[in-house]
């Protein structure tokens, strides 16, 4: 039986959901191949200290492992942000057929947002599918970065206090 494309994204909102538990920002992907999930990643860029640590990058790295090869040509991906430049070129380099975006990302978004990738003269193109659970995906990102922003300015507080006394 053939899942809904909200059944894939919400397995890439789970992702996302684990991220923020890590104070990441709420990003995941995963990537399905002839309709079964065969990969997934999350943000992992503060914890591993690393900026390479992209959902999609992982997602992708690990769906090559998986299908030994670097062409994804039959694989779609889900992913809750609309990918960075980084992401977007690692996308179209691994060939993934269809991207399903959940939220645009309106500072760094590759597909349309700030700039779009398919609109230069590469090889290959993903088709663009977006908006899947957007509401979800938007208002985890959302919420993330308002009790972020929440537990800055209490930790901001908290330093003043120190100070005074």
């Amino acid at each position: 039986m053939q899942k809904s494309h909200e059944y894939y994204m919400k397995a890439a909102i789970r992702r996302a959901k684990t991220a923020a538990k890590y104070d990441e920002i709420p990003v995941g992907a995963v990537i399905v191949h002839k309709g079964k999930i065969i990969s997934g990643g999350r943000n992992r860029r503060e914890t591993a200290k690393c900026a390479l640590c992209h959902a999609e990058i992982s997602a992708i790295e690990a769906a090559c492992k998986k299908l030994s090869g670097w062409r994804l040509f039959e694989c779609d991906m889900y992913v809750t942000l609309e990918p960075c430049p980084m992401c977007a070129g690692a996308i179209i380099n691994s060939r993934i057929n269809n991207l399903y975006i959940g939220t645009p990302d309106p500072k760094a978004g590759s597909f349309g947002s700030v700039i779009n990738f398919n609109d230069l003269p590469y090889n290959h193109k993903p088709e663009l599918h977006f908006d899947v659970c957007k509401k979800e995906c938007s208002d985890l990102l959302k919420n993330f970065f308002r009790d972020l922003r929440e537990r800055k300015k209490r930790l901001k507080l908290e330093k003043k206090v120190e100070n005074d006394e």
